[in-house]
């Protein structure tokens, strides 16, 4: 489940303990204080392993391939409740603009399994929710075919499930990070430098992150061509091209991946309505918008 780097760097002061790793096609990090046994190293890479392999659109042995060449019912592991019940939300509060339901139609644009950047003569259009999907007792129908994409929630949820396996092992002092998807526990916050989108050798802020997630998401992180990128809304099927850069920090690594996701979409205020978060969004203009709580500074 190929990730884009999002712009976000923490800063680990009192952490000297570091895990990196490559996972879903980016880099990661755990911070700890103390080295990571090697039983809960490989505890680790199981599940992230485990999570590819049922929600990535990328490898043909995945859950997510074989919805593709066979519509159907098909039970998903427990992860998926949650994962799925975000969308849902995300889905109305978006008037269906963020949808996981992308898939088919970024693949057209060239975002495809082999990467060929390629986009095709006729792009396909994003099926309605509604029309597609039925997801209940733990289980997926697909009641047509359909490509689904993950990507703009699913990495953050990754990262939730890495930061509650540290829990269970009794480390409670942790950052992990997932290439800017990042989420920390522990009782000194953590800074945040929010890194421009058009300049990496700059910060437009930085943030103070503690016992929660911050997720980012740039549309120049994964962009092939003149106005392609991966950032879709589902109601055109089109790429966004109002907003370049997002940061958003909820409570969980999940919210806040698929917040980030959404404030390219749909205006701050309506989304509050149904999430409690904080955020910092950059438009195409160069115009920096902020929510009113947040705890930090910008520089733009």
């Amino acid at each position: 489940m190929p990730a884009s780097t999002t712009p976000s760097t923490p800063s680990r002061p009192t952490l000297p303990a570091s895990h990196p790793f490559d996972a879903i096609g980016t880099r990661w990090q755990i911070d700890t204080v103390d080295p990571l046994p090697a039983d809960l190293v490989e505890q680790i890479a199981a599940r992230v392993e485990a999570f590819d392999r049922t929600y990535s659109r990328f490898r043909d042995d995945s859950l997510v391939a074989e919805l593709a060449r066979t519509p159907g019912s098909y039970p998903f592991p427990d992860d998926a409740v949650d994962l799925f019940e975000l969308y849902r939300r995300l889905y109305e509060a978006t008037d269906g603009a963020v949808s996981p339901l992308v898939g088919r139609t970024l693949e057209t644009m060239g975002y495809d399994r082999g990467y060929s950047l390629r986009p095709e003569a006729q792009r396909a259009p994003v099926p309605r929710w509604e029309d597609s999907i039925a997801w209940a007792d733990g289980a997926l129908t697909a009641l047509r075919p359909l490509v689904l994409d993950v990507g703009a929630a699913g990495k953050g949820y990754l990262v939730d499930i890495v930061g509650r396996l540290l829990t269970a092992a009794g480390i409670d002092r942790f950052v992990v990070d997932a290439s800017g998807d990042i989420v920390h526990a522990g009782p000194a916050p953590i800074r945040i430098a929010l890194e421009h989108p058009n300049d990496t050798t700059k910060a437009i802020g930085v943030v103070n992150l503690a016992n929660g997630s911050l997720c980012a998401s740039a549309a120049n992180r994964r962009a092939w061509g003149d106005g392609l990128h991966h950032i879709i809304d589902a109601t055109t099927g089109l790429p966004t091209d109002r907003v370049i850069a997002t940061w958003a920090i909820a409570a969980t690594g999940l919210e806040a991946d698929g917040l980030a996701t959404a404030l390219f979409l749909a205006e701050p205020a309506r989304l509050a309505q149904t999430f409690d978060f904080d955020f910092v969004r950059m438009f195409a203009n160069g115009r920096v918008e902020r929510s009113t709580h947040l705890d930090g500074e910008l520089f733009v």
